[in-house]
């Protein structure tokens, strides 16, 4: 018999990519031991994995029934809500997807900004911003809410602050040789022209800047840019970004990317803290000012905006919106239990 029985959760997406969202308190999961974030991130990873190691266990068990198929599929998101690392934050987050567990998720923390106004677990006005402060494994962010005629009508994720790693790392690929440039945004990103690679950003190259991404990431995964002082935790290329330019709009710059991350995962979204890192890059060049903002598209049509504020901090501006609430069963008779994964079939 399974132990995992039911669980209930509520989905959103922000731009296209689902989160799917568990108060372990409301669903009397384990507690997950650590006394912050980070900590409980470290220990469902377990001693000596990184995000995408296989675990054990029983949160896992949740993890697995919620993004394995029937219940799920290859492309889900979500987050353990768990309590705040001090009364400085409204609560707590581990973030998941399908092949273990991440330090961030700005769409994820978006997501949740919305959930915790819409429960009324942070009061918000009719008219003006609510300020929802949550603790992730690479530290404290906030998703202002904006709200209007008494709704919402938007959200602002701001990240912990991001710093450039490396440019220009030159990777061999199956399409050519790459310029990679690694990025560090609550999670390392590697970036890269599509053109480059004889791609553009589109649905039809999805299998090939999949393939690519994958190929890069493997190559610059011991690249000593990709550490980050904060310990092995927030070290390792988490996802890599292909992007393309497309001509500037009177604010700033304007691009279209894909991010695929763990074992290739495609981001339906402009992917939140992909894009702070791609802010940085941008700022380092030059190409993006105080005051200007960058117009991030993704495979799906999707846009955030983006900006740099002072000391390397990033917003990222989008929507997001409840998709349901579901509860999940397992029939103990049923011998298919949390589920299976047919990859990327």
């Amino acid at each position: 018999m399974n132990p995992v029985r039911s669980v209930r959760t509520t989905d959103y997406h922000t731009a296209g990519e689902p989160f799917r969202i568990v108060d372990t308190a409301a669903e009397r999961l384990p507690p997950v031991p650590g006394g912050t974030a980070a900590e409980r991130c470290t220990t469902v990873i377990g001693p000596g994995g990184s995000g995408t190691a296989p675990r054990q266990g029983a949160l896992d068990d949740v993890r697995r029934l919620l993004v394995q198929e029937p219940r799920g599929h290859t492309g889900m998101y979500g987050g353990f809500v768990v309590p705040a690392d001090d009364d400085g934050a409204h609560f707590g987050v581990v973030f998941w997807h399908k092949d273990g567990y991440s330090t961030t998720c700005g769409h994820g923390t978006m997501a949740l900004g919305v959930w915790a106004v819409d429960t009324g677990r942070v009061a918000a006005p009719d008219d003006g911003d609510a300020h929802v402060r949550i603790d992730v494994p690479s530290g404290r962010v906030t998703a202002t809410v904006h709200r209007g005629g008494g709704r919402t009508t938007g959200v602002t994720f701001r990240n912990v602050p991001a710093r450039v790693g490396a440019r220009k790392v030159p990777v061999a690929t199956s399409l050519g040789l790459a310029e990679v440039d690694i990025a560090h945004a609550g999670a390392c990103y590697a970036s890269v022209s599509a053109r480059d690679l004889g791609l553009d950003v589109s649905r039809a190259a999805l299998p090939a800047l999949v393939r690519a991404a994958q190929e890069i990431r493997a190559a610059v995964a011991t690249h000593p840019a990709t550490w980050h002082p904060g310990g092995p935790l927030l070290s390792g290329v988490y996802g890599v970004i292909l992007h393309q330019e497309l001509p500037d709009t009177p604010v700033g710059p304007h691009q279209r990317n894909v991010t695929v991350f763990a074992d290739g995962q495609v981001d339906r979204s402009p992917c939140g803290s992909g894009t702070s890192a791609r802010l940085a890059l941008l700022a380092e060049d030059g190409r993006l000012a105080p005051g200007e903002d960058l117009l991030h598209e993704s495979l799906t049509g999707t846009v955030f905006t983006g900006r740099i504020l002072e000391g390397a901090v990033t917003e990222v501006t989008g929507t997001a919106y409840r998709t349901g609430e579901h509860t999940f069963l397992v029939d103990p008779h049923d011998s298919v239990g949390v589920g299976f994964s047919l990859g990327g079939l």
